[in-house]
Formats: structure tokens, C-alpha cells, sequence
């Protein structure tokens, strides 16, 4: 379902979307909500696309052709090493990779990746992949969690496999869009939020209530609607400074994820409170929806994240 979902936005249009700090950047995020409200684990994917889509733009490198699906895989680990290995000179060189790269979403669903890897000088750099490129194999799953399980999230493993450097070493997280990238991911925990929330706002909608539940519904409906703002005005300092040349990028990026991240954490703690556990036994959607933003969520580094923003918002002071 989650795969043939995906395929069907990239082929319909549904994820041709306006590049950050565009103008309509608010547009954009609430698009991805809106595809998280459907469904958490394609949503997830689609921003993974869209996100490559801008990274390539920013980075000046040529842009997906129609039909591809892209991943970003960004994530290293200190026992999955990847390195990019260059030969030749100047307009010549050949880059091969060889390693193995971990937490690749999509690993058997999408056409080409872009990921990081280290580099004979020990400079980690964005690279371009073809999947289907002699030496790269995805390896079997070791996912055992119901969460996020048609993510397809594995390790792939690349023997000399094929590469176009994309940007320079350091580029891929020096860049204002970087940031920008990030609340992207903060506006898929909105719409899957208010998916997760839906059955709440059902019951209240019914008159099948008391005030117990009432209350709950109203802290989640301030949680989202908190999130919502966040990104608005998010979008709206991207779009008045794209380039980020007054430094804040990362503190607004900072500050949507945590904002974001409560409203998922009311809407699955506070649903469950006061709905028990009939849905989460009963509704199929709503268990999987929270099983998978349970896991999503977790892309969030929690109190580190809350201490790299303290830290920003008191230098700010």
C-alpha cells in the first residue's frame, strides 16, 4: 500500500512542490501534512523525495528526471561506514563507494539516493546513486517494530558502486536549506498528529463525551494548533530571508521541531487517556498511524535537541 501510494502522488504531481524559501514555503509544509495525514510512513517518503529535490537545486546539480523516486540518507553510523573513493582529475575523476550505509529509508522502494560519505581526506561529502548501479545491494531487514515497518528501512551495502558528487565536502549541512529541510519533517509530525488525533475529534464531534475527554481534546487542539502557527511563521522568515543571512535558520528550525514534536506527544499520549484502549485494539488505521509516528517521532534527538535550542535561544538574548 505505502509503496504504490508514493508512486501514485509521484506520478500524479502530488509532489512537485514549491522549494523552500520560494514564496510559498508554507504551501510546501502544509502539503506534507496534509500527505502525513493520509498516511505516516508515505508521507515520510514523499518528504525524503521532495527534500532530495531541493537539496539538488541548492547544491546545483541536475534535478530528478520524471519517474524517479529519491531518498536522502544522511544518518552515520560508527559500525555502518561509507567511503567515496576518487580517481583521476579535475572534470575526470570517478568517484566509487564502498561500505555500508545504515537507517536507509526506502532502500527497495525509491530509484536513486543521495547519501553521505567519507572521503580519502577524511571530509565527509553528498553523493548522487542510482539503486540500480552494479554494487549497490540492499541487505535484508532487521527492523522488528510494527512502527514504521513499510518504511523499508535497512542497511545497503556498496561495493564500488557508482557516484556524482553533489556540492563539496561539508555543503550538504552547511546550507540554509538544511534547516529548512528540517522543518519539513516537523510539518509531516503535524499532519500525522492530527491524524493520530482524529478518532478524538470524532467522539467529541458525536456528543459521546465528558469532560475528561473534553479537556484532553482541547490540550491536543492547543498543541496542534501551536504547531501550526509554528510553521507559519516559520515559512514566513524563510521566505522574507531564504539565504539565511541573518543567522536564525537553525533557532526557527530548532524551535518548529520541539513545538511540533509536543503536539504529537499530546495527541498520542491524550487520545489514548481518553479513548482507552478500544482504538488502539480495535481501529486497525489508528494503531498503525500511532505505532508508525511513535517511531517517527524518534528522528527527534528529544533533550539534546531541547539543549542545542536552550543553548541558541539564550546566545540570542
Amino acid at each position: 500500500m505505502t509503496a504504490g501510494l508514493v508512486r501514485g502522488w509521484l506520478e500524479s504531481g502530488r509532489l512537485d512542490l514549491s522549494l523552500p524559501g520560494s514564496g510559498a514555503t508554507l504551501r510546501r509544509w502544509q502539503q506534507l501534512a496534509e500527505l502525513t495525514e493520509i498516511d505516516v510512513v508515505a508521507g515520510r517518503l514523499a518528504e525524503a523525495h521532495v527534500d532530495a529535490v531541493a537539496i539538488l537545486d541548492e547544491l546545483g546539480a541536475k534535478p530528478p528526471a520524471s519517474g524517479e523516486l529519491w531518498a536522502v540518507w544522511a544518518a552515520e553510523d560508527p559500525n555502518a561506514v561509507l567511503n567515496a573513493n576518487t580517481t583521476g582529475s579535475g572534470e575526470t575523476d570517478t568517484v566509487k563507494l564502498s561500505g555500508t550505509k545504515a537507517w536507509c529509508s526506502g532502500a527497495g522502494l525509491c530509484t536513486h539516493a543521495l547519501v553521505t560519505a567519507r572521503r580519502d581526506d577524511g571530509q565527509y561529502a553528498l553523493y548522487a546513486v542510482e539503486m540500480s548501479s552494479n554494487g549497490v545491494r540492499p541487505l535484508p531487514s532487521t527492523w522488528r517494530n510494527p512502527g514504521m515497518a513499510a518504511s523499508d528501512t535497512r542497511s545497503v551495502q556498496f561495493s564500488g558502486a557508482p557516484a556524482v558528487p553533489v556540492g563539496g565536502p561539508g555543503d550538504y549541512l552547511d546550507r540554509p536549506g538544511f534547516w529548512h529541510g528540517a522543518i519539513g519533517v516537523a510539518a509531516c509530525w503535524v499532519g500525522a498528529a492530527r491524524a493520530v488525533a482524529a478518532p478524538l475529534y470524532d467522539r467529541a464531534a458525536r456528543g459521546a463525551t465528558d469532560g475528561h475527554v473534553l479537556a484532553h481534546l482541547g490540550a491536543v487542539d492547543a498543541a496542534i494548533a501551536a504547531a501550526e502557527a509554528m510553521l507559519a511563521a516559520a515559512a514566513e522568515a524563510t521566505d522574507t530571508d531564504p539565504f539565511d543571512r541573518s543567522g536564525s535558520a537553525q533557532l526557527l528550525a530548532r524551535r518548529t521541531r520541539a513545538v511540533a514534536e509536543n503536539a504529537v506527544d499530546a495527541a498520542i499520549t491524550r487520545t489514548g487517556r481518553a479513548l482507552g484502549p478500544a482504538p488502539l485494539c480495535q481501529d486497525a488505521q489508528h494503531a498503525r498511524r500511532v505505532a508508525d509516528l511513535t517511531i517517527y517521532v524518534r528522528q527527534s534527538h528529544a533533550e539534546r535537541d531541547l539543549a542545542a535550542l536552550g543553548k541558541l535561544a539564550g546566545e540570542r538574548r
